[in-house]
C-alpha cells in the first residue's frame, strides 16, 4: 500500500514505509517508473512485474524500452475522504527517468482532478 500527499504537481508517495517523489504529468500517456528505481527501493514490488506487449515510449529527446507494468495502491489523502486507486505503471529501461511519474491514464480512468 502507498499513499500519497502534497499540493503542487510533484508530490511524495509513501511505499514499503518510505517516502518517494511523484510527478503528476498532464502530457504523459500512462504512468512510469524507471527500472533502476524499482529495483533500488520497491524490491518486493519487482517479482510483481506483468508482461506487456511490445510498446514503444518516447519523450522528445530519447526512446524508453518497456520491460513490463506494476499496479500498486495508492491512496490520496483528501479532505473529504481519501481516495484509494490502484494505477498501473508502465516499468522502463531508461537512464534519464528520476522519479515516478503519474501520466493522464490515471486522470482518465478514476474521473479526478488534483
Amino acid at each position: 500500500m502507498a499513499y500519497i500527499h502534497g499540493t503542487a504537481k510533484k508530490l511524495t508517495f509513501c511505499i514499503e514505509n518510505a517516502q518517494h517523489p511523484l510527478v503528476i504529468d498532464s502530457g504523459a500517456k500512462c504512468s512510469i517508473v524507471a527500472k533502476d528505481y524499482l529495483n533500488n527501493h520497491f524490491s518486493k514490488l519487482e517479482k510483481q512485474l506483468l508482461p506487456t506487449k511490445a510498446q514503444k515510449f518516447q519523450t522528445a529527446s530519447w526512446k524508453m524500452k518497456s520491460i513490463g507494468t506494476i499496479i500498486e495502491e495508492i491512496i490520496i489523502p483528501h479532505r473529504k475522504g481519501n481516495m484509494r486507486l490502484n494505477p498501473e505503471f508502465f516499468v522502463l529501461e531508461d537512464p534519464h527517468i528520476q522519479e515516478s511519474v503519474l501520466g493522464t491514464d490515471y486522470h482518465r480512468r478514476y474521473e479526478i482532478d488534483i
